[in-house]
């Protein structure tokens, strides 16, 4: 498998958002590896995105999304689901892609559907906030093939409290996939 390569992150948000569509999620561990095709994420734009976490400006728990592009910020949220972002453009920005949802591909027991959910079938937890995915044991990848994919865009889901960010095409799913958390 091809790693994507650091420029790839050092983009346009929503660019890198839309492109991350199709890629391969992979996590490896001494005993397994697992696999989901990214079929949902939500972007989020920096510090004047008033739904992204970076909006509250650089804390303990943010200051891997104003880091350099291609980390892991990986948050728990309600005190029990886990949440990992990839972090997007150049250092200091506080933009990241949310991972929504993954298409099973290898070793993903459960559902997948959703942020909680994806990082509790990929075993992806706190620990792995700040990893750096150039490397080997969590990375995202070219699939072998190349499919052709519809891009549909909607609101992201769970920020009405961010004023017009809510409203905004931040959403971004491959159309039709039955693993998307809701159309």
């Amino acid at each position: 498998m091809q790693k994507l390569p650091r420029p790839f992150y050092d983009r346009d948000t929503v660019i890198v958002a839309q492109e991350l569509l199709g890629k391969l999620l992979v996590l490896q561990s001494a005993k397994i590896e697992r696999i989901g095709k990214i079929v949902e994420v939500e972007a989020y734009l920096g510090e004047h995105d008033l739904a992204a976490h970076s909006s509250k400006g650089r804390t303990e728990r943010t200051k891997i999304m104003f880091g350099p592009p291609g980390f892991a910020y990986v948050y728990l949220i309600y005190g029990m689901h886990h949440c990992m972002n990839v972090v997007t453009e150049r250092e200091g920005n506080g933009a990241a892609v949310l991972l929504r949802a993954v298409e099973p591909v290898k070793n993903l027991p459960g559902k997948t559907s959703g942020p909680g959910l994806l990082c509790r079938a990929m075993e992806i937890d706190r620990r792995l906030n700040g990893h750096d995915l150039l490397s080997d044991e969590l990375f995202i990848a070219e699939p072998e093939v190349a499919e052709r994919i519809s891009v549909v865009k909607r609101p992201r889901i769970g920020v009405d409290y961010a004023q017009h960010w809510a409203k905004r095409l931040l959403r971004f799913y491959i159309k039709d996939n039955p693993f998307v958390s809701r159309p």
